[in-house]
């Protein structure tokens, strides 16, 4: 367990201390998809929901998520995020959410752009379940992180 930063010398779960790392201007970008039936799409776009925009709810949910993330993951750290967007577009066969973080910090935000795209995703879920229980959120995955000590990954 030794490449795991949070686990000790004994296996133990800990909190990574990261107050030796400089701080840099981070960014994490994270994408995911919520499939559904056309149909589905159909009642969205058209705004027939029963619980209402769902769209824009699930934006706001998103954003909400990317905020409470340390409530949510245990070891991750509080922290003092600078921006947060979600996007939700059409796609073929559903709905994609983009969501992007920013922070000027000792540690990144990847956990926080995740959180925000699954947030987004289960609330798309909630909000139109009554009319497809067939629905699936996919290939949730972070596509691009810069700053700190290992620099700029993208996803291909």
């Amino acid at each position: 367990m030794a490449n795991l930063t949070h686990f000790d010398d004994q296996g133990a779960a800990h909190m990574v201390d990261v107050s030796g790392k400089a701080v840099t201007a981070r960014i994490a970008t994270a994408r995911g998809r919520v499939v559904m039936a056309p149909e589905t799409i159909a009642i969205i776009e058209q705004g027939r929901a029963k619980k209402g925009d769902v769209l824009s709810v699930a934006r706001l949910a998103g954003i909400m998520g990317a905020k409470k993330t340390p409530d949510l993951i245990p070891l991750c750290h509080p922290l003092t995020i600078t921006k947060v967007s979600v996007t939700l577009n059409y796609v073929d066969n559903g709905i994609e959410i983009e969501a992007t973080v920013k922070t000027t910090g000792q540690t990144g935000v990847e956990m926080e752009a995740l959180t925000a795209v699954n947030i987004a995703a289960l609330t798309v879920y909630d909000m139109v379940k009554a009319v497809d229980k067939t629905m699936q959120i996919t290939d949730v995955r972070v596509i691009l992180k810069d700053g700190g000590k290992s620099g700029r990954l993208e996803a291909e």
